[in-house]
């Protein structure tokens, strides 16, 4: 019996499924119940990650966890993503020893190393980050590093850093993408030309998968950190483009420099805390320095000790995601009708 916990996310139902499709044992744990996972016969357990009883219950009887849920996003009070990622993290540490479980996979984010300027094909030697503009990466970097600190003769760990996931179904990036084009708010920052790489969903998932299998205490891969992408650097606004033509919208010609985009960030920011808004502004100081800067990594540490080799290319991404949204369309279209 394997333990996802996210199992009814984006990434975490991908790694769901691949595991099954190989006929392992699956126990999904997150805060919402999640009927489709039911139906694919999966034991869905209904907890809080900071309720540390809860994952520890969740746990008895398995023999690994990927360890992909997380709170997400640019905006948000500190305390919130520390009580997700932080404590969530730890407990499901404490929950491997508590169960003796000797595995355990965690999915980090390569945002842990952003300190605001390029970051052009670095490897897993470069340092964590010590200043950071957004709780998410501050609050991901210490669950990173209390993991692989767990590391010993008796669990092994892995931390799996994917950037920038993308795929059918995605309700982060291409849903944004595809919004603010619809909107008439879809900016580049700079011109796009800045490289970047990404990671297709069916490859971050078989990235999770490789590593739980290559894990074991003592093994290459324990107790390190991998960056998992696509391995094909690309200039930001070919990505854009590609997911727009995917949503059978025009490409996107306006630009705004990144001085710009930093200060409407700051400002927004000031503004949403004095109005005391939970959403997240359109823009803010930490989604500016990602889109003004290149991100894109050294993936043969990966390559080497977990076998990883991205199975799907972005091209062939931008297929799939195309004919997903397609049919999503004709769906609604139909859907529309019946009305």
């Amino acid at each position: 019996m394997i333990l996802v916990t996210g199992g009814g996310g984006f990434l975490g139902g991908a790694v769901v499924r691949q595991l099954l499709a190989r006929g392992e044992s699956v126990r999904s744990l997150q805060r919402s119940d999640v009927p489709a996972l039911r139906d694919l016969g999966v034991q869905v357990v209904r907890a809080d990650l900071a309720d540390a009883d809860a994952v520890v219950s969740a746990a008895n009887g398995c023999e690994a966890i990927i360890h992909v849920a997380a709170k997400a996003g640019v905006w948000g009070a500190y305390g919130d993503y520390y009580h997700a990622n932080v404590v969530g993290t730890r407990n499901v540490i404490e929950a491997c020893r508590k169960q003796r479980i000797r595995r355990l996979v965690y999915t980090s984010t390569p945002s842990v190393i952003h300190s605001g300027g390029d970051v052009e094909g670095v490897d897993e030697s470069v340092p964590m980050a010590t200043h950071f503009d957004s709780a998410y990466p501050a609050t991901k970097a210490e669950a990173e590093r209390m993991v692989l600190a767990a590391n010993g003769p008796d669990l092994a760990t892995v931390a799996l850093r994917p950037h920038l996931i993308w795929g059918p179904g995605d309700p982060q990036l291409v849903a944004r993408i595809l919004a603010r084009a619809r909107a008439g708010r879809l900016r580049l920052v700079g011109g796009g030309v800045k490289l970047i790489d990404s990671v297709y969903i069916d490859n971050a998932a078989h990235a999770h998968l490789a590593a739980l299998d290559h894990l074991a205490p003592g093994s290459s891969c324990s107790g390190k950190a991998y960056f998992i992408t696509q391995g094909e650097p690309m200039p930001q606004r070919e990505l854009i483009n590609g997911i727009l033509k995917a949503g059978g919208l025009p490409s996107c010609g306006k630009s705004l420099s990144p001085s710009a985009a930093y200060a409407v960030g700051a400002l927004l920011e000031i503004i949403w805390r004095m109005l005391g808004r939970a959403d997240e502004p359109m823009m803010t100081r930490f989604l500016a320095r990602q889109l003004a800067t290149a991100h894109w990594y050294d993936i043969s540490a990966a390559r080497r000790d977990l076998g990883y080799t991205p199975l799907v290319t972005v091209a062939e991404g931008l297929a799939r995601l195309e004919a997903d949204l397609q049919n999503h369309d004709r769906g609604e279209h139909r859907n529309s009708n019946t009305l």
